[in-house]
């Protein structure tokens, strides 16, 4: 038999721990939901972003939209250092994953890499700035380094192209679909101004007759075409991963140490450059303009190519760069 006071301390007890498993509940509940808020914080919002000029040991580089972007070089890869680090344009980046730096595209664009050693060609996206050691041209993550088949030597010839209408569809779509894309693009208005039309009833003319029927003249309106968006709003994000074969033939490596419009600087240039090898100057025409290259080489592979810029940059010329060919 239980006493009052032994009932009166048994209820005490089940209260207690029925308190306590309220608290165990609650603060269950309130981790659960701390912890789904911190992993949708930290779910990156997709942006776009060109930047401002900005200086990187020394260099300046100048962020712009450039739907012709086609250039050759040398990419590199990033991986362990910076995985799990903000990006750029503030996603995490994640090497494991296929995505690319470049010093000036925007973010997000897309461009194809191609590797001119082997041929492997892929799509990938750009959401992150760099490489920024001399003589590289593209950072990839360390998978798509893998993909492309050039992570155990750490480097690779490549020519990237940007995929011009697929980058402007996303730059309209994250500026909101209210900007027009300033090339290739038609302007479009939603409607067309009607014409204003005023009438009023004159007398008839004397002897004419005029008939007792009432007759509602009213002049043609404008049909206004139909509205469309600029075709390049509607295209599909491209599809990144899927590696192509590409034919490749055999690239040389030099050292360009600039292009210029005068041949005789072009000749001042070599001259003072052609103790360091083989120095050519060659012309080509570009947006209708004559331009005399000064270049060093060929070379034979990348580590020779950036031991010659690195001496064509302590000769005075710090924009020069290494050019596949």
């Amino acid at each position: 038999m239980i006493g009052k006071g032994s009932e009166r301390g048994w209820v005490v007890l089940l209260g207690l721990a029925l308190w306590l498993g309220g608290c165990t509940s609650t603060e269950f509940v309130v981790h659960t939901a701390k912890r789904v808020t911190q992993i949708q914080d930290s779910a990156p919002t997709e942006t776009y972003k060109v930047g401002n000029p900005y200086q990187i040991n020394g260099n300046w580089f100048y962020p712009a939209e450039d739907y012709d972007y086609d250039e050759t070089g040398i990419a590199s890869w990033y991986g362990p250092q910076f995985h799990g680090q903000k990006t750029a344009n503030g996603e995490v980046f994640d090497m494991n994953q296929l995505s690319a730096a470049h010093t000036t595209l925007p973010m997000p664009s897309f461009v194809r890499v191609t590797n001119l050693d082997n041929g492997r060609s892929m799509i990938l996206r750009i959401n992150d700035r760099g490489p920024f050691a001399s003589g590289r041209i593209i950072d990839l993550s360390r998978r798509a380094a893998q993909l492309l088949g050039y992570e155990p030597q750490g480097t690779a010839r490549v020519r990237i192209q940007v995929l011009a209408d697929e980058s402007r569809a996303v730059a309209l779509r994250l500026k909101g679909g209210t900007q027009i894309a300033q090339a290739d693009s038609p302007i479009v208005v939603s409607k067309l101004p009607r014409a204003q039309v005023s009438g009023e009833v004159l007398p008839p003319v004397e002897g004419a007759k005029v008939s007792t029927s009432s007759i509602s003249v009213g002049l043609p309106q404008p049909t206004p075409p139909p509205v469309a968006e600029p075709a390049v709003a509607s295209l599909a994000t491209p599809e990144t991963g899927t590696v192509a074969l590409q034919p490749v033939r055999s690239t040389n490596l030099f050292v360009q140490a600039g292009a210029f419009s005068f041949s005789d600087n072009a000749e001042r240039v070599r001259t003072v450059l052609g103790r360091l090898g083989n120095v050519r100057v060659s012309a080509i025409r570009v947006d209708a303009r004559d331009l005399f290259r000064v270049r060093l080489g060929p070379l034979t592979d990348v580590g020779q190519a950036d031991d010659a810029l690195a001496k064509v940059v302590a000769a005075g010329y710090p924009g020069a760069r290494i050019i596949v060919e």
